[in-house]
């Protein structure tokens, strides 16, 4: 950021116009923030791989039964046996499931099993487009009927059943993560500043921020076709409220210190702006690059949040560096009551935690990044424990709701596959043929005669193992090997099963494909940020580092402490992208003072200066970062709770041992060299002997 739009945006009459200028922004946008959930996709096929075999029956099973037609499975179970009446009541229920909602197809049931002790009933239901937010509300309707007598237990499970909890599971999540994240920000905020009134003002712009970005997105939705559902949702809240609160913290650090240079607050911002601006930009531009990496993903769920989440960034940033620089002018210096930067007043880096760490580090700095090395490698370890091949449906809750007791009984009672059906779709004439070869199939159940409609044929399947089972997964590969082989058929396999094994296997080609992207993508932008080689290829391994030691040790964490013995196949490729974007922040925080500094005093000494001057700062909008993250973990969804606690750990990995004392620890040994090839590698650099001797002092 150049100098003079520096002083444009916080001169003593534009700041006014930037304050009107946002408030008739958020005057817009607010009404429009509101409306975000109602545009929400939540439809099967914004989640799944577009190329997928599994999305490609369920466009093909659209001719015979609608994408948003889940099939309830409600199983009744009666311990001692079950009664001529308790077939009469669920008969008598079967016919009333007609009223809970648009009935797709023929009501199965009820099945009395072989042992006599359950039945199970089939209702498939069109949930429409907002599915999630209908499911419980359906679910609810079924319990009603189904309920009532005593001794006869009553469950609903199945697709249907596993939708509506997972409906209740985000109902809300919205509110839930807002004010979980608020309140994190807030407590933060009060304990860095130790002022009852500066919070407030990175707080109201990052909420401008946040309603600004909803809006937009509204808009796109509903206008641009881009697709958003409730994780890109929940995700942006807690993204835009951390990076945000990130950006201010540096910003208002950097602010404090002109103040106690300049008289005149303006002037101050104006250099602060200047300053701190291209480091806050360049982290931005990094976290919204990277994001937009993500559209190169197979599934549409991972593909649809990069252009969200980037937008969000993207207004953070936007909103940091205009509003809350004129906020802060137009309240002036009391604002920092009571501990206020007034002119003249000296602020030094040579008696706080940070400087004698330094001071510390520099004694013997290649032994201290050796030492760190190799313990960050030892926690990387724990990726052994890592198992993110997918979660069960039972694993995918942090309790124990209705459709996962439902679907324990069913496996108790009837075949595991039983209400997850496998779906078959060919061309009409080769369709017993198809039948043929999915009924011989190893792990099949059963098929159901083909029914037809124009030059199509359609298939239901069950499996004999759990839907969710590692078992079912290799029945579906066989079945596609079977009924692939039928000569003209053009036959597709889809389901519950074989969604769920499409979107295991796009997470790890996902994964493959995105994760050396992004990383080059952030190497570029600190190249042409930090004008050196040596230094950006220096900071990304220490980053990679971070990111396999946060795996490591959330994955000894999961399986010894939480009791988590699996994680989403999408698991380490989300955490990468949020701990490489979000942790190499902290690196271009510390690593461009360092640079301004080192042009004057030499890379060694500028190395504990930058370390000083930014380490108070840092460390707190790393804590701002996790604790927003860590907001995650109120969710009853593992995923998210999994995915909370990673990010969570790594940020504060990064923050408080990989940039306080590997990358110090780095720049002390290499020195000069960091900025290979620029002017600065050929600057005398003091010897680490001499260094060590020294006291670094404040350089404005």
């Amino acid at each position: 950021m150049t100098r003079s739009l520096a002083g444009l945006l916080t001169g003593h009459r534009t700041k006014w116009l930037v304050l009107v200028f946002w408030l008739i922004v958020v005057g817009l946008a607010g009404p429009l923030a509101g409306k975000l959930s109602k545009v929400e996709n939540n439809e099967a096929s914004s989640w799944l791989p577009g190329k997928a075999e599994s999305t490609q029956a369920l466009k093909l099973q659209q001719s015979f039964q609608s994408q948003n037609t889940l099939t309830a499975v409600v199983i009744y179970d009666r311990q001692s046996g079950l009664t001529q009446a308790d077939k009469t009541k669920a008969a008598a229920d079967s016919r009333q499931f007609a009223t809970v909602g648009k009935i797709d197809g023929k009501i199965t049931g009820p099945i009395v099993s072989k042992d006599g002790k359950a039945l199970q009933t089939l209702v498939p239901v069109n949930l429409g487009k907002d599915g999630w937010n209908n499911a419980p509300h359906v679910v609810d309707k079924i319990k009603t009927i189904a309920g009532g007598d005593t001794g006869l237990t009553v469950h609903v499970t199945g697709p249907l059943g596993n939708a509506s909890d997972s409906g209740k599971a985000f109902q809300g999540i919205d509110g839930t993560l807002l004010f979980a994240a608020l309140g994190v920000v807030i407590v933060i905020l009060l304990i860095t500043y130790r002022s009852p009134l500066l919070w407030l003002l990175p707080v109201i712009s990052a909420a401008v921020a946040l309603a600004t970005a909803q809006g937009v997105i509204y808009l796109l939705a509903k206008y641009a076709g881009v697709t958003v559902n409730a994780q890109s949702a929940g995700i942006l809240t807690v993204l835009v409220f951390g990076a945000g609160t990130d950006y201010a913290l540096l910003l208002v650090a950097r602010y404090r210190e002109e103040l106690r240079r300049h008289t005149d607050r303006h002037e101050a911002m104006a250099v602060a702006l200047h300053r701190a601006g291209p480091a806050i930009i360049a982290s931005a531009s990094t976290v919204v690059v990277s994001m937009l990496c993500l559209t190169a993903a197979e599934s549409n769920a991972t593909a649809g949040m990069g252009p969200v989440e980037a937008l969000g960034v993207a207004v953070a940033l936007v909103v940091m560096i205009t509003l809350l620089p004129a906020l802060l002018v137009i309240c002036g210096r009391w604002v920092f009551w009571p501990a206020i930067p007034h002119y003249g007043s000296q602020e030094t880096v040579t008696g706080g935690f940070w400087a004698k760490v330094g001071i510390n580090i520099a004694r013997r700095p290649r032994m201290v990044w050796v030492t760190t090395t190799v313990v960050l490698a030892g926690v990387a370890v724990g990726l052994l424990q890592l198992h993110a091949s997918g979660l069960t449906n039972a694993e995918s809750y942090r309790g124990k709701p209705d459709s996962i007791v439902g679907a324990q009984v069913v496996a108790a009672h009837f075949d595991a596959g039983s209400g997850t059906p496998v779906v078959i779709i060919s061309n009409a004439p080769q369709a017993n043929a198809v039948r043929t070869a999915a009924l011989n199939t190893d792990g099949m159940a059963g098929v159901t005669p083909p029914a037809v409609k124009g030059n199509l044929a359609y298939m239901q399947g069950t499996l004999r193992d759990a839907a969710d089972s590692s078992g079912a997964y290799a029945t579906i590969d066989r079945v596609r090997a079977s009924v692939h082989q039928v000569s003209g058929a053009d036959a597709k396999v889809g389901g519950g099963s074989a969604v769920n094994l499409d979107v295991q296997r796009a997470s790890k080609h996902d994964r493959n494909l995105i994760i050396p992207i992004v990383l080059v993508v952030v190497l570029v932008i600190l190249m042409m940020l930090l004008r050196a080689v040596v230094a950006p290829l220096i900071l990304i391994g220490t980053v990679v580092l971070s990111f396999a030691a946060a795996l490591g040790a959330s994955a000894l964490i999961f399986e010894n402490v939480l009791g988590y013995h699996g994680a989403d196949a999408g698991f380490p490729l989300f955490v990468f992208v949020f701990l490489v974007e979000l942790g190499i922040d902290y690196n271009i925080f510390l690593m461009t003072r360092v640079r301004e500094e080192a042009a004057r005093v030499g890379t060694r000494r500028g190395a504990l200066i930058g370390l000083g001057a930014t380490g108070g700062v840092i460390t707190s909008a790393g804590v701002v970062l996790a604790g927003t993250f860590a907001v995650l973990a109120t969710l009853p969804l593992t995923a998210f709770a999994e995915i909370g606690l990673a990010v969570a750990l790594g940020v504060l990995l990064d923050t408080l041992i990989v940039r306080s004392v590997l990358v110090t620890a780095l720049n002390l040994d290499i020195g000069r060299h960091m900025w290979w090839p620029s002017k600065l590698a050929q600057q005398r650099d003091v010897e680490i002997e001499e260094l060590a001797k020294d006291r670094p002092t404040y350089v404005g």
